[in-house]
């Protein structure tokens, strides 16, 4: 089985534009948030996400303990705004910083540095605007097909980086209160694209 790129909504953070606000003050300026990055399965619940994809427990757990000895131990455990689908981080696109993960049963927290670059102001404002942003696991690895559009990631898995989307395709994995459920996708992508582009004429 050959090595692929591995993209997959998982995680879950949830903030809403007054929290941003309370933990600027708290942080000396800074916007750090929490909340679920990954979720992994057990040999008895393969728990399938929208991409009909089952990370084993067993594999994901110490991948992430790896991951946290280096990357974020060293302070370079960096995402991206949006999903590039590249086993390499573009630091031009950097917009946040993982500063922890820990285990909660099957479910991997986080606690996330949004950065003062370029992208991280972009998804600084977003957050403030309330539009929701999820987050999304990005990594290297094979996979065994199980079936019925159904696959389990192999041992040869290894995490790139978690990056910040506008799309999630997993339920709830969202950094923002939830919007009014009337409004269609279309016309969010809109009002996100709108915003994106005044946020960047502003900064020009």
């Amino acid at each position: 089985m050959s090595k692929r790129i591995l993209v997959d909504y998982i995680g879950s953070i949830e903030i809403t534009p007054q929290q941003i606000v309370e933990s600027i003050d708290k942080n000396g300026g800074k916007v750090i948030v929490e909340g679920i990055m990954q979720r992994a399965s057990n040999s008895d619940d393969k728990n399938f996400n929208q991409n009909g994809r089952s990370y084993p427990l067993s594999i994901l757990k110490p991948e992430c303990a790896k991951y946290k000895k280096t990357f974020i131990a060293e302070r370079r455990a960096l995402g991206e705004l949006d999903h590039p689908e590249s086993q390499v981080v573009n630091l031009s696109n950097v917009s946040h910083n993982v500063l922890d993960i820990w285990w909660r049963g099957n479910d991997l927290m986080g606690k996330l540095e949004i950065l003062g670059t370029p992208s991280g102001n972009i998804a600084k404002e977003l957050l403030k605007a309330g539009i929701r942003l999820g987050i999304s696991s990005r990594g290297m690895g094979s996979v065994k097909e199980l079936g019925e559009g159904k696959v389990e990631v192999q041992d040869d898995f290894e995490i790139v980086c978690w990056d910040l989307v506008s799309n999630p395709s997993t339920q709830g994995a969202f950094m923002a209160e939830r919007l009014n459920e009337s409004v269609g996708a279309n016309s969010t992508n809109t009002k996100i694209n709108s915003l994106i582009n005044d946020i960047i004429n502003v900064m020009q």
